[in-house]
């Protein structure tokens, strides 16, 4: 059966480039979707469609074999991408929060056994069961905030078979008809574990846990915490060279604190994204781009971590492409896009149509839809995936952060209402 979406209000289709004007970016009101076996068919005109398919003013329902939804003016976005999370652990770190309030930094609150290695044990020791469970319920909360798809990464086993646990589990949720699907990402390059040494664990990484990961052949990519304190340049470019060599692609995080050199590497490599990147430095910044790395923001790290916000002023005046993303993690537990394109729009002030890119067309462009088609676009021969926003204006995304902004998602083509 088909579905029509008519009498839309604005889309925000996002199919027009990356750095294309509003109009290019944006149809007018009035336009209708048609969608088929979960990819778009065709835009059109509404008045087209409802003389074409003699819908007279029926709202909902079926007529000639074609699910009719009546938008009602409401505007329409593409399914949003969120192009950097950590989906699955266990246990709860909240009480780092009072920590942080006495002045404790991340490596001080590491040291005394919280941090990554408190989530390490916490993971380890939740059954399967537990960890799909929390999952499911994590990517239910996604997809009631708009998003369709996102990258998700291991690294809270930090040990071969605790790795391969959480790719397994990342995979027996991807696919399921109700929730977002999964770009899964190796990363047990996260932390080094406690009572190891840290040479020693590179060279498990690559001699033991890469090889099981490549035999898996769940993970997609493979990414390294590339910071001062965790994994230095070098051990990162060793570490991302054996997984270039197995056939994984390349993500890194970088600079979350300081400038550590990661986007030289960055650039050197040609790795699909170096995200948080918060202190690297405009020339880095430029190379990164000369080279197609995307930057990947996560905006829910400085709001919950109380760091300094980026500074997208030159960014933008270079025109150098990004991303935002929720870093959904122990320590920032928001799995909203539309909560943090509203920080960097409402706090950084980056445009709302630069916000839309950055969790749409360009998140599309670090995490590829498993169907092979375009996704984070509203066009035909596209993926249906796209959000009906609870008003006419599809910049209400960005002024609703304490709720969703939807009203309904389209996934793969099914219509999924949304309770408010």
């Amino acid at each position: 059966m088909r579905t029509l979406l008519y009498n839309a209000g604005p889309i925000a289709h996002m199919g027009g480039g990356a750095w294309n004007e509003h109009e290019e970016q944006v149809f007018p009101a009035g336009m209708a979707i048609m969608i088929v076996d979960g990819q778009i068919e065709n835009i059109q005109d509404s008045c087209e469609v409802e003389m074409e398919f003699d819908i007279n003013g029926d709202s909902s329902g079926t007529t000639s074999g074609i699910k009719l939804h009546d938008l009602e003016g409401k505007a329409v976005v593409p399914g949003l991408i969120d192009a950097h999370t950590h989906l699955l652990w266990g246990g709860d770190r909240s009480n780092e929060i009072s920590l942080k309030r006495k002045g404790l930094s991340y490596r001080e609150i590491a040291a005394r056994g919280g941090g990554i290695q408190a989530t390490v044990r916490a993971t380890r020791a939740a059954s399967d069961d537990e960890l799909y469970r929390v999952g499911f319920m994590r990517l239910r909360n996604a997809l009631r905030n708009g998003t369709t798809h996102l990258e998700a990464k291991s690294g809270y086993g930090l040990s071969t078979k605790s790795e391969l646990r959480l790719l397994a589990i990342m995979d027996s949720l991807n696919g399921r008809p109700d929730a977002p699907s999964i770009d899964p990402t190796w990363m047990g390059a996260h932390d080094i574990p406690s009572g190891v040494i840290q040479r020693e664990y590179v060279e498990e990484l690559i001699t033991d846990q890469l090889p099981a990961v490549r035999e898996q052949g769940i993970a997609r990519s493979a990414d390294v915490f590339c910071e001062e304190g965790w994994f230095s340049v070098d051990d990162t470019e060793t570490i991302l060279q054996a997984s270039r060599d197995a056939g994984l692609a390349l993500r890194m995080h970088i600079d979350e604190f300081v400038d550590g050199g990661g986007g030289d590497l960055a650039a050197s490599l040609k790795v699909v994204t170096a995200d948080h990147a918060y202190c690297t430095p405009i020339d880095q910044r430029m190379r990164m781009m000369n080279a197609n790395v995307m930057t990947g923001f996560l905006p829910g790290t400085p709001y919950s971590m109380g760091m300094p916000w980026p500074d997208m002023t030159e960014i933008n005046e270079h025109k150098i492409p990004y991303t935002f993303a929720t870093d959904f993690n122990p320590n920032c537990q928001t799995l909203s896009l539309p909560f943090v394109c509203s920080l960097m729009v409402q706090r950084c002030n980056v445009d709302p149509l630069d916000a839309l890119r950055a969790v749409t067309v360009n998140a599309a462009s670090t995490t590829p839809h498993p169907s092979g088609r375009r996704h984070g676009v509203v066009e035909a021969g596209g993926v249906a995936n796209l959000n009906i926003v609870d008003s006419p204006y599809w910049e209400a995304m960005m002024m609703r952060p304490g709720s969703t902004p939807f009203c309904a998602t389209v996934l793969n083509g099914e219509f999924i209402p949304i309770e408010h």
